[in-house]
């Protein structure tokens, strides 16, 4: 099988050792037919990433892991995808491990490859906990630096955090809805994926803090655990609807926002005001279907390039005081899609 990539590159991509790529790449014996298509999809993602034309200068591979739904994993993967062919000076290439939940076994097991492996960089979309701060810890001993991505760890344990501002993010949200919403006492449902991202929690922090200054006579009820699916975040929606009749309002965290909005009208309780976070394909056509009155959103791609940069910083390949900012926040409105 000709490939038109080194095979070391190819077995980082797949994630396997050098040896089994080269049997795979001279059609030897004694290889499984998943291990043949796992070399397969490698070369065709490697090709995705930087197409035909070979780039100059140094390359570094980094790794994105990331616990959270598919449709937020799938627009930031579209992002870095657009983005790594155009990075200077160094071309990059990236392994992507996402899932829509991890148990911690799983995490733990996915950090370790890639600490027994190497990386130029690891990108960390992870629950709060101690655990992960200390699997964080240990790769950064090893000499892999690691960012947080939308939420954080202890600050001794990475490298930077790329993202928005997450408390900002949810005070904006509080300041647009209890504008929004008529007066007089309303329930407002805010919905988490889970309470260990800690950029959840600060998103939720700031709503609340603006509420009470400004709003007080908004009372706020929320749900988490639904981790941003469906079925889960439904139910949850479901239970808190029948213990308050006073919701109606939203301000999404978590997303599944599909399924929010089929528990209210199967309760038959209007929605006065949706708030939702990120423009992503199923949100942008809630968004146009008026099923959203707003969206928080911030630029994916200017995250991944944010990414980029504190790794290349990292390798000495940019100057000393090289720095950058929290994405910026856009409210997206029915009239303007981005």
């Amino acid at each position: 099988m000709p490939v038109p990539f080194p095979l070391k590159d190819i077995a980082f991509q797949a994630g396997l050792s050098l040896a089994t790529v080269d049997r795979v790449v001279h059609g030897r014996p004694g290889v499984r037919r998943t291990t043949r298509a796992r070399v397969e999809a490698a070369i065709a993602e490697l090709t995705r990433q930087y197409g035909e034309a070979g780039l100059a200068g140094r390359r570094l591979s980094i790794d994105v892991v990331m616990e959270a739904p598919r449709r937020f994993t799938d627009a930031v993967r579209a992002a870095f995808e657009a983005e790594l062919p155009g990075m200077r000076p160094a071309s990059f290439s990236a392994r992507f491990h996402l899932a829509e939940t991890m148990r911690e076994g799983e995490l733990a097991a996915i950090l370790s490859a890639i600490g027994k492996r190497g990386s130029h960089g690891l990108l960390l979309k992870a629950p709060s906990t101690r655990a992960t701060a200390d699997l964080a810890r240990g790769l950064t001993e090893k000499g892999v630096p690691v960012a947080t991505y939308v939420t954080d760890i202890a600050a001794d344990c990475r490298l930077a955090y790329i993202g928005m501002d997450n408390w900002v993010a949810g005070a904006t949200a509080a300041y647009f809805l209890g504008q929004m919403l008529p007066p007089g006492p309303t329930g407002v449902l805010v919905t988490l994926s889970s309470a260990s991202f800690a950029g959840e929690e600060e998103r939720e922090a700031g709503f609340r803090g603006v509420l009470r200054e400004r709003f007080p006579h908004l009372k706020v009820v929320t749900v988490s655990e639904g981790h941003g699916i469906d079925r889960s975040t439904r139910e949850r929606v479901l239970q808190a609807l029948a213990a308050e009749p006073d919701l109606s309002a939203v301000y999404s965290i978590g997303g599944a926002n599909q399924a929010i909005l089929a528990a209210f009208v199967e309760e038959k309780r209007p929605i006065s005001v949706f708030v939702a976070h990120d423009l992503d394909e199923a949100n942008s056509r809630l968004l146009a279907a008026g099923k959203l009155s707003f969206v928080i959103h911030h630029d994916f791609r200017q995250d991944a390039r944010n990414a980029c940069q504190i790794f290349l910083h990292h390798h000495r390949m940019l100057p000393e005081d090289f720095t950058i900012a929290p994405s910026r926040i856009s409210i997206v409105t029915p009239y303007d899609p981005l």
